[in-house]
Formats: C-alpha cells, structure tokens, sequence
C-alpha cells in the first residue's frame, strides 16, 4: 500500500489525463497544494506552499488558468478583486457550485456548508425559481475576533 502522498499523485495524475492533460510535474505539485488545502487559494498563496525556486510566477498562472479551464479546477472572485482556485471535489462534504465565507480582516476563505434560499415573507419571484445561488458571506472569522 503506498503512501498518502502517493495516493493524493496517482489520484490528480488520473485526474489531469482523464482531461487530456499531461501529469506533469508542475501541474502535479500545484493540485497537491490545493487538494492539501482543501478551501479556496490565492495565486501567491499555491506559490508559497510550492518548493521554493522550482517554480516561476508566470508558469504557475498559466497553470492555475489551464487547470480552471479544463474543468478540475473552479476560478473565482469574491469580491475583493483577487482570483482564488479550489479544486473541485476538494470539499467533499459541499456540493460543487457552494458558497464561501471572506474574512475581511486576515483573507481567510472557508466552505460553507449548503444553504437554502428562501424569501422571509411570501415567495421567492418566478424569475428566481431554479436559478443557481453562489452566496458569499463576508465579516471576521473566529481566529480574527479571538486575536
């Protein structure tokens, strides 16, 4: 039986070439960091859990934007104007279109749990009916207000 790591490998091997993708090693160590972290992460924040030295800015761009377009990974803005990724299934308890909560103070993204929609009083408009909701809560997390 192999190693975790190993698993976690052959696991986003199969995943890229099931795509069409090269396994190479670059895109490999990239889907390693965001499987780790397992929320939404910065371009700078997959540089800094990258090997130092072993990777460029721009190749880890280029990858980050192939990966979301292919489909393994999902590409967002929550508002602060900085695109995160998350690889998807990467929250294996939420569904895949689920929303996320910003800290305003340190930048922290969690997975929030799936949320039901519904209007206060009367009914929600027709216009809304089976439309697909992405929320995103924002305030201070708990590690904020505690520090």
């Amino acid at each position: 039986m192999g190693s975790a790591i190993e698993k976690v490998r052959n696991e986003v091997r199969t995943m890229l070439r099931e795509r069409g993708l090269r396994a190479t090693s670059s895109r490999i160590g990239v889907l390693e960091v965001l499987h780790e972290k397992k929320s939404p992460m910065t371009h700078e924040q997959v540089m800094e859990q990258l090997p130092g030295g072993v990777h460029d800015k721009a190749s880890v761009w280029r990858i980050l934007s192939d990966l979301a377009d292919s489909g393994l990974l999902r590409r967002m803005d929550l508002g602060d104007r900085v695109w995160r990724y998350e690889l998807i299934d990467t929250c294996r308890a939420v569904t895949d279109d689920h929303s996320h909560f910003l800290c305003v103070d340190c930048g922290a993204v969690s997975c929030l749990p799936p949320l039901e929609i519904r209007a206060s009083h009367g009914e929600l408009p027709k216009a809304l009916l089976g439309a697909r909701f992405q929320v995103r809560a924002t305030g201070t997390c708990s590690a904020c207000i505690a520090g």
